[in-house]
């Protein structure tokens, strides 16, 4: 059965096709870049395919026979809704691993036209949202009548590119937290506190996470934020370049600052993945003040993401699944993040 990883010349991308081969699996290798598209793919004795995402067609052209897309290539901001379009017209799955509020927000407004097509719409199936999806998901089963969720996490090893210009266009954006089931827009750095995560306790600030939205569609609770564990120097500073929030979006501004990440990120290397694990934690409140929080420790964000992506691949291409908009733990259930490899979820309080 076709499918596909687009965007297999990237980071992330090389680490899915590498360990999707490593599992037997047989997917088309795609991206812009021949070059590099070519080499991986006859190194791992796969097919492959090479179109951009500039021209409607030649995606359609592109992904046509495939049962499924797994797509790889950020930013999703730019690069999610050519495939999505491509994917609805062609009747593949789409999967994304963004952490994008706008990208979450933009394929949920699309989940009737993915019924109607009976396919799939799930963006964010790596670390961006798998495991704190779940971690949510689970403390509400655990205590239904909550009305305010509060996540964080740590993710150990550094950044890709990609995430990299992910994290600029933020700067430009502000902060985002769900408050009476509204998303509201925030300062960078809104709010900062201590958080207990299973190994340590880390200082942390509010950023704009993808949970902000999925994790309200997962669980319905209404007042929503998240925390990235930080040292103290980094929450001083982000609260200092509120004042350039204007000058940060601005076009130009935005190119340079990406252009920089291009030079001088190139991800970590393996040694310093298997070096590195990631933190979770997560907390529910109801309105009469009961609390349940719950830990999580995890593999570097980069190897859960393959597993996890690869996972919810493997469950979409072995099952009948109704159309739709999903989570990953709409779709997977709640206990899925702690099944991967390497995870261990812990209640800690009632």
């Amino acid at each position: 059965m076709n499918w596909m990883i687009y965007g297999a010349n990237g980071y992330t991308g090389k680490l899915m096709a590498r360990e999707a081969a490593r599992q037997g699996l047989h997917p088309i290798l795609a991206g812009r870049n021949e070059k590099i598209i070519s080499a991986l793919a006859a190194e791992l004795g796969l097919e492959s395919r090479v179109f951009s995402l500039d021209d409607p067609q030649a995606v359609l052209r592109g992904v046509e026979g495939c049962k499924l897309v797994l797509h790889c290539a950020g930013p999703f901001s730019v690069t999610s809704q050519p495939m999505i379009e491509a994917c609805l017209a062609a009747g593949a799955h789409y999967l994304d691993i963004t952490g994008e509020i706008s990208v979450f927000e933009n394929a949920h407004l699309q989940a009737d036209k993915a019924r109607h097509a009976d396919i799939v719409l799930i963006p964010g199936v790596g670390f961006d949202v798998v495991p704190s999806d779940c971690l949510a998901a689970s403390l509400v089963e655990a205590l239904p009548a909550a009305i305010k969720l509060v996540l964080a996490f740590e993710a150990g090893g550094g950044p890709s590119p990609g995430t990299a210009k992910t994290s600029v266009e933020g700067l430009g954006m502000g902060g985002r937290v769900r408050r009476d089931g509204k998303l509201v827009e925030v300062p960078l750095a809104w709010k900062s506190r201590t958080i207990p995560f299973a190994h340590a306790d880390r200082s942390a600030m509010t950023i704009p996470w993808g949970d902000v939205y999925t994790a309200f569609i997962s669980t319905g609770i209404p007042d929503i934020e998240v925390y990235m564990a930080v040292p103290p120097g980094t929450i001083a500073k982000m609260q200092r370049m509120r004042w350039l929030k204007p000058l940060l979006g601005l076009g130009f501004v935005q190119s340079f600052l990406k252009k920089r990440v291009e030079n001088r990120v190139s991800g970590p290397s393996g040694a310093k993945r298997d070096k590195a694990r990631s933190e979770l934690w997560g907390e529910v409140t109801t309105a009469d003040g009961r609390t349940l929080s719950a830990t999580m420790t995890a593999p570097n964000g980069y190897d859960l993401t393959v597993t996890a992506a690869l996972g919810i691949t493997l469950h979409l291409l072995e099952n009948d699944v109704e159309g739709g908009y999903y989570t990953p733990s709409l779709l997977m259930g709640a206990a899925y993040a702690a099944s991967l490899p390497g995870v261990e979820m812990k209640i800690v309080t009632l």
